[in-house]
């Protein structure tokens, strides 16, 4: 049980101290981490029962209020893998992001973009038996932040991922492939090329759907040689 979820490439996750990204100066663990032996209550349940506990999908973030939200709308779909390539079923993916303005739904989010009344900009998804997973949304926009200068996060959609028990909880992020601000970002750049790459999502003109929405693939690794990197795992 203790190496159920190891992770093998240790190169591909980000630091959690690198200074261009200033908020980890500070928050960064100062003395070694002490890991702590998983026991079955880290590594079961509750399984399959997500549905029961969090109500059903959330697959269509466009159609969570009475009219269309404003902006490119997107599919987005691929598969969540274990290191060997094997499909990792009934895996939830809990989605959050901007809306098209690059504004969140959210307190300490203030500057002057426009809020969209019929985007919340959250949504979930579980991946079916063959680790498949799919939802429709919008673009987000790119929005300022205060770590630098001049500083404005690239295009990116928040991606949390549960798997048989709480604290299998791996949180990662989705860029766009188009976009010049990935390579001016202290948070995607805290991910060392070629590395960097596994978090881009790819267009897909298969997966869009004429007169509707844009397509993008984008499969998530859990761990091993080709893992997705996440927040958080470098320890």
């Amino acid at each position: 049980m203790a190496d159920l979820y190891e992770r093998e490439d240790e190169k591909a996750q980000p630091p959690s101290f690198f200074p261009p990204y200033a908020s980890t100066v500070k928050r960064a663990p100062s003395r070694p981490l002490i890991r702590i032996p998983q026991t079955i209550t880290e590594t079961t349940g509750p399984a399959q029962c997500w549905d029961e506990l969090m109500g059903p999908a959330l697959a269509d973030l466009t159609k969570q209020h009475r009219d269309t939200p404003l902006g490119q709308r997107i599919v987005v779909t691929g598969r969540v893998l274990d290191e060997y390539g094997r499909p990792v079923p009934h895996t939830v993916i809990e989605i959050w992001q901007a809306n098209a303005a690059g504004r969140y739904i959210h307190a300490r989010d203030n500057w002057p973009a426009p809020l969209d009344p019929n985007f919340t900009g959250m949504g979930r998804v579980m991946s079916d038996g063959e680790g498949r997973y799919r939802y429709t949304t919008i673009r987000p926009g790119a929005y300022p932040w205060g770590n630098h200068h001049n500083a404005w996060r690239p295009s990116h959609i928040h991606l949390s991922l549960l798997g048989p028990a709480f604290a299998t909880r791996l949180v990662t992020q989705m860029y766009f492939p188009d976009d010049p601000l990935i390579l001016l970002d202290p948070i995607a750049n805290a991910v060392a090329m070629p590395y960097r790459d596994r978090m881009v999502a790819r267009f897909d003109i298969q997966t869009t759907e004429p007169n509707f929405a844009l397509g993008y693939l984008f499969d998530i690794v859990l761990r091993g040689r080709h893992a997705t990197p996440m927040e958080g795992r470098d320890g």
